[in-house]
């Protein structure tokens, strides 16, 4: 089988269609194949990246300028 002509074939058809209910059929496939990010990361991501939002919204942020200059010797 030659996928990229099976591909195209199917971009031709999905192009031509005109039946929401089959388009709504591909756009739920197409979500259920698609990972989010979030939910591939570790719990221990998560955590920290919730504990950054939240350092954020204290207003606990150190500015970009001070943080190149303290690891500008590692850049």
């Amino acid at each position: 089988m030659d996928i990229q002509a099976e591909k195209l074939r199917l971009i031709e058809w999905l192009a031509g269609l005109n039946d929401a209910k089959v388009l709504n059929e591909f756009i739920a496939l197409k979500q259920t194949k698609e990972a989010d990010w979030w939910d591939e990361i570790s719990t221990e991501e998560r955590l920290e990246i919730e504990e950054g939002l939240a350092q954020a919204d204290r207003g606990e942020l150190v500015p970009h300028k001070e943080v190149m200059a303290k690891y500008q010797k590692w850049l």
